[in-house]
């Protein structure tokens, strides 16, 4: 089974199909921001926006998806 950090590798390669079948299947806040990103990617803002309040973060402005991907590989990782 994939984890959310093969997700993570696979959102900063962009590939973010193969991401999504990841993260669809994980409940976690972190997967929703995740979900999130990979519906920016995919030019859908308004999707993005949903999984982004499932995960009580705010939609990023626009071009900031590689700070996102960055601030959630940090988020994810342990400490």
């Amino acid at each position: 089974m994939s984890s959310l950090s093969d997700a993570i590798g696979l959102l900063e390669d962009g590939d973010w199909q193969a991401a999504h079948r990841i993260v669809q299947k994980d409940d976690s806040a972190l997967a929703s921001w995740a979900h999130g990103i990979v519906h920016l990617m995919e030019g859908d803002r308004r999707n993005a926006g949903y999984w982004y309040g499932r995960a009580g973060r705010e939609l990023p402005a626009d071009g900031a998806i590689q700070a996102e991907i960055a601030a959630l590989k940090a988020r994810s990782q342990p400490s």
